[in-house]
């Protein structure tokens, strides 16, 4: 009697619980259905990266243009017993290239006025400085090496700026190669006599200036 109260009050109770249904794993897949495709959606819709732009290898000309230049051929063939073209990239050989040229510009013009002020032409600071060109670089004010090195390093300061157009010619400042080329005899003479003379320059300073550092020559005293 007591096993059959027991079994009708289970029973009882067993109505009052909410019935077990397999109605939540159907919406679970259909929440993940709606994500995967929310997501696949997005990424059509998202913009396509930007391709980067090409950047130039080297902004000059090649290795191969600068020594194929007339006003690099002496005696003929190019003259480089120490193989320096063989040495680096393309860059490098401009680096040379121009580096040469700018330094035997800066020679042309230091011999050019050295024999100006040993003749005694230096109008600036009352003619008081001495026509030893070495005395006078110690006499000179401040304020005239100040001009000297702003003036240097503003153009040094544009020919980088420069250096970096593309094709870029190796010591050509003022883009003379977009007007004329190495078809024109009279540019590529005026080339060769631009690099040999600022060779020749660059030597003769440097004999200038030991001269007058060992004996006190200089001026015309040079040549006695």
């Amino acid at each position: 009697m007591k096993l059959a109260i027991a079994t009708t009050l289970l029973t009882a109770a067993s109505a009052f619980v909410t019935p077990h249904t397999g109605y939540a794993a159907p919406k679970t897949a259909v929440v993940l259905s709606m994500s995967e495709e929310e997501a696949a959606v997005e990424e059509e819709a998202a913009p396509e990266p930007e391709p980067e732009p090409v950047v130039a290898a080297s902004a000059c000309i090649s290795k191969e243009a600068i020594l194929a230049e007339p006003n690099t051929l002496e005696f003929g063939s190019v003259w480089d017993p120490l193989n320096l073209a063989e040495t680096g990239s393309d860059e490098t050989l401009a680096w040379f290239r121009h580096a040469e040229v700018k330094h035997g510009r800066v020679a042309m013009a230091a011999c050019l006025g050295w024999y100006i002020t040993a003749a005694g032409v230096h109008p600036a600071f009352d003619s008081t400085l001495s026509s030893d060109p070495l005395e006078a670089a110690k006499q000179l004010p401040t304020v005239g090496w100040l001009q000297f090195v702003l003036g240097c390093g503003a153009i040094e300061w544009l020919a980088q700026d420069i250096k970096k157009r593309p094709g870029y010619v190796p010591g050509d400042l003022l883009g003379a190669a977009y007007w004329v080329d190495d078809s024109d005899e009279g540019w590529v003479d005026y080339q060769n006599k631009e690099i040999n003379n600022g060779r020749l320059a660059m030597v003769a300073i440097m004999g200038i200036i030991v001269q007058d550092l060992l004996y006190g020559n200089y001026g015309d005293q040079i040549f006695k």
